[in-house]
């Protein structure tokens, strides 16, 4: 009995020693002020066991708010909406995790423009309203091309180029889950016109297609990402470009 209560007091101290957490204040904007952090990111990175990687958080850190997430490397803004990005920059404590997400907010006939993501698939549900789903994997192959409506969900493989496009008249929220902390990102559009003119004017048929003048029109009018987008949706929604 006597060796019991020596490692029940024993025991409770630890507890007792254990307990108080310091609760670090969440920043005014909703997300985690470590957020874009580059020691912390390189800390993660470089620890050399998941243990230690995980001493290296709190509580707070497992957190993301996509409604009130700021910054750069989280939001991407255009006309048609926005997407806020869940990654190893952005939310820290993915790194290890092997995932990451993205919440994409199109309003009114709103498109995330063509992009392909080089390191991983993804698979995108409807949370909200309804998105015309597109994709290309490669050469010899059809569009893909499906229409989903609220919790409905589709794939797009690795690499695919593809783009998801709003058909209402009122928002609509998507969720894309990725296989990597870093899956990346590449908008088709803008990397075409960023090569040389050269290359450009040859690809799309010649001198007497597009002149330098045009391409340079050209890239500074392109989106790199939320855009509005189908005549006949912006016709019948009531909604003129801008």
């Amino acid at each position: 009995m006597h060796s019991f209560s020596v490692l029940a007091t024993a025991l409770l101290a630890t507890v007792a020693i254990a307990s108080p957490i310091e609760k670090r204040q969440i920043g005014a904007n909703g997300t985690n002020p470590r957020q874009d952090d580059a020691a912390l990111i390189e800390a993660l990175i470089l620890a050399p066991t998941a243990v230690e990687r995980l001493s290296l958080l709190q509580p707070e850190d497992f957190i993301f708010d996509f409604l009130r997430a700021t910054g750069n490397s989280t939001n991407t803004i255009g006309l048609g909406g926005r997407t806020v990005n869940a990654d190893r920059t952005s939310f820290p404590a993915l790194i290890g995790s092997g995932v990451s997400m993205t919440v994409g907010f199109l309003g009114p006939c709103g498109f995330n423009t063509p992009h392909i993501h080089p390191r991983s698939s993804e698979i995108n549900i409807v949370a909200q309203g309804a998105l015309v789903a597109e994709f290309t994997l490669e050469n010899g192959l059809p569009t893909v091309v499906n229409p989903l409506t609220q919790w409905q969900m589709t794939v797009f493989p690795m690499g695919a180029m593809h783009t998801e496009f709003n058909p209402l008249c009122e928002p609509s929220v998507f969720v894309a889950g990725f296989a990597d902390e870093d899956p990346g990102v590449q908008a088709t559009t803008p990397t075409f016109f960023g090569f040389q003119s050269d290359i450009v004017r040859a690809a799309l048929g010649g001198d007497g297609t597009v002149n330098g003048q045009d391409i340079d029109a050209f890239r500074t009018m392109i989106p790199r990402n939320v855009a509005l987008g189908v005549d006949s949706c912006l016709e019948a929604c009531g909604i003129q470009r801008r």
